[in-house]
């Protein structure tokens, strides 16, 4: 069994690690795109770790896995997949933190949108 740490580029909060035999050239593939999901002006501390394994087994159809937990200020991202090669791992996992990303994000400027509050809400009497 063969673990690797290691920063992703651009968000030296979380660490991508491995399990298994993961060639270099994938490893740079997979930090590349965790780190191009996370990389975003404007958000908080993001801290967190992402997980990637190889299974030995020949008869598994997707013998490659990722599962990780990122906080992004005080809110907790959670990520897991499995895919049949490195690549498709590593695009499905960029789109899943993108996606999450963007949804954080989103409810943060909705809430900073929100009108005053209604009178029977304690807000101000028309």
């Amino acid at each position: 069994m063969t673990s690797r740490n290691g920063a992703a580029q651009g968000t030296a909060g979380v660490r991508v690690r491995t399990r298994g035999e993961v060639p270099e050239e994938d490893l740079a593939y997979l930090r590349d795109k965790v780190g191009s999901a996370l990389d975003r002006p404007g958000l908080p501390a993001v801290t967190g770790e992402v997980r990637i394994a190889r299974a030995t087994a020949s008869h598994t159809t997707a013998p490659w896995s990722a599962g990780g937990e990122i906080r992004i200020g005080g809110d907790l991202i959670v990520v897991h997949d499995e895919e049949p090669s490195a690549r498709e791992l590593a695009d499905r996992l960029h789109d899943l933190l993108r996606t999450r990303v963007d949804r954080l994000t989103h409810r943060g400027e909705a809430a900073r949108r929100t009108a005053t509050r209604p009178p029977w809400r304690g807000g101000p009497a028309a």
